[in-house]
């Protein structure tokens, strides 16, 4: 479909222009007005099909594609394949999730897409906000996602005031000398991960052993479709993989995925510890937020765990991943080069958060090392 299409000329761009394939036009209607609000963003054109999409495409090629899976003539899950095979575009995947067709959502993001949001729906005002914050954060995140060919760095993104994780879990000063008196305390190890992160996790979680510490993982999600990447990792890893619910214990051999539009926090009695799930408002524009599981590691857990941060835009789990290191956890972040967006690894990074700077390969071996000397 796409092989006569020609690259656009250079052009001093101000704007991310996004191409929306969706077979509703009122879906169309509202997707144009969410990205046009953004002044980041501007939509270069809509499209009913992927054939009138790759129409498009041959005459101009947009910055990010925003594309649904249903649709008619040709399923978005067809067109990505063909447009990654060829000449890749920053596609995310905007549709309405359900239970049973999350794992066509697994298969795109494993097929090339950056990202998977939920498609706005009719709620309340705060709803609709936070809708059309996570759809304009994606598209931004897509533009600078690294694919398999190279693309001009995008310009920096401006963020919006955003809250912390002190509306979730006040702040409370940290000591190591407090985290030592933690002794007996079962060690934890906590990853967060946004755009790219699901790949990024699987070559993690799919490299440690049976016996690794209980793991507690926040990934950016949609609702719904953290069960499903739960299911898929637990196929692959040695690890039981869950998506996490109210009251589950960390345990040893165990992984818990945060549940989209859930915080995690974390309990400790004694030496052992449980999940609940928050459902306050986003921290750093997100929930589940890296910030708010950091934070309640670092104060419950202090040098009885590890923190690491993988790729993905924006800075949440900077300001917690500092915070873990102060306690006397040890701390990771992916390094640029491996990171699909090098965002939240850099914020923790230049906060001076990180104790090791890693390549994607090397940290579930360093992990391992970790596991050895707390043991």
């Amino acid at each position: 479909m796409l092989e006569e299409r020609t690259q656009a000329p250079e052009r001093s761009r101000r704007k991310i222009r996004v191409l929306i394939v969706d077979d509703s036009a009122s879906v169309r209607q509202t997707l144009s007005e969410i990205i046009d609000s953004d002044p980041e963003l501007e939509v270069m054109s809509t499209a009913a099909d992927p054939f009138s999409a790759a129409e498009r495409i041959r005459r101009e090629i947009p910055d990010v594609l925003l594309l649904d899976i249903e649709m008619p003539r040709m399923d978005g899950l067809t067109f990505l394949r063909r447009i990654m095979a060829q000449k890749p575009i920053p596609v995310v995947i905007c549709s309405s999730l359900t239970e049973q067709g999350s794992g066509t959502f697994i298969e795109a993001l494993e097929a090339g897409a950056v990202d998977v949001v939920n498609k706005p729906r009719i709620g309340t005002a705060q709803f609709l906000q936070e809708s059309r914050e996570r759809i304009c954060d994606a598209v931004k995140a897509a533009a600078q996602a690294k694919l398999r060919r190279p693309r001009p760095a995008a310009k920096p993104v401006a963020v919006e005031k955003k809250l912390t994780a002190d509306v979730i879990i006040p702040s409370l000063p940290l000591s190591r000398t407090a985290a030592r008196r933690l002794a007996g305390a079962d060690p934890i190890i906590f990853i967060g991960a946004s755009t790219g992160g699901t790949e990024a996790l699987r070559v993690v979680l799919e490299a440690l052993p049976p016996d690794t510490p209980g793991t507690v993982v926040v990934q950016h999600m949609p609702e719904k479709f953290t069960a499903a990447f739960a299911r898929r990792l637990n196929g692959i890893c040695a690890m039981e993989v869950k998506e996490a619910e109210e009251g589950d214990r960390v345990t040893a051999g165990r992984v818990l995925i945060a549940p989209g539009n859930h915080h995690v926090v974390l309990q400790r009695s004694g030496a052992h510890c449980t999940v609940t799930l928050n459902d306050g408002p986003p921290v750093s524009r997100h929930r589940p937020s890296v910030d708010v599981l950091f934070r309640s590691a670092a104060q419950s857990m202090g040098a009885h765990a590890i923190g690491v941060i993988l790729t993905g835009m924006g800075d949440d789990g900077a300001r917690g991943l500092l915070e873990m290191k102060t306690a006397g956890a040890m701390t990771i972040a992916q390094d640029e080069e491996s990171c699909v967006v090098f965002g939240m690894p850099k914020e923790a990074i230049q906060r001076g958060a990180a104790s090791l700077v890693l390549p994607l390969e090397k940290i579930a071996g360093e992990i391992g090392k970790w596991h050895q000397k707390v043991a």
